[in-house]
């Protein structure tokens, strides 16, 4: 896998003070570049835990029974931590207005 990308703290400062420049972000208030960055950052750190650990286990095919199910459930709470990422900047908002269709009847989360 590559390098990382937005997980220094000077890579992070520069896209922040980017982002307060550019008036479609600047719109949403003065949370809002501070706010992606982090989600790009955190997303940025789950994809790297899905490609770099969690899809290699999940092709091993002696991963099976209980230790596929655990397997499943971190891949669900890497991606339930993206999704949040997606949908916490205002800006992103507009890829889904609502979360309702993220909850599963009978789950909790």
């Amino acid at each position: 896998m590559g390098p990382e990308i937005l997980q220094k703290l000077d890579a992070m400062d520069n896209l922040r003070d980017r982002l307060r420049e550019c008036a479609m972000i600047a719109r949403y208030g003065p949370e809002e570049p501070a706010t992606l960055v982090h989600a790009f950052s955190d997303i940025e750190e789950s994809c790297r835990r899905f490609l770099g650990e969690l899809l290699p286990r999940l092709a091993d095919p002696e991963v099976k029974g209980a230790q596929l199910e655990d397997l499943l459930v971190d891949i669900e709470e890497e991606f339930r931590h993206i999704v949040y990422h997606v949908h916490d900047p205002h800006f992103f908002r507009a890829v889904e207005p609502t979360h309702d269709w993220l909850c599963v009847p009978g789950r909790t989360a």
